[in-house]
């Protein structure tokens, strides 16, 4: 009885109960904010050095 008045009532206890599912399986938000300064850090230093060997490279 109690499913069924779950599931007729919008989703809405269904999709708390899934959302608690999902925000267990997710990482962190320092996690993320961390690998996404990584990752615009790694692309700057590999544009500088690009940079440099294109620069050095020109006549």
């Amino acid at each position: 009885m109690n499913e069924a008045v779950n599931d007729g009532a919008n989703g809405s206890a269904a999709n708390g109960a899934g959302k608690a599912g999902t925000e267990e399986d997710r990482a962190p938000m320092s996690f993320a904010v961390r690998i996404f300064v990584y990752f615009v850090g790694v692309h700057i230093i590999a544009a500088f050095l690009f940079g440099l060997f294109y620069l050095g490279g020109a006549k």
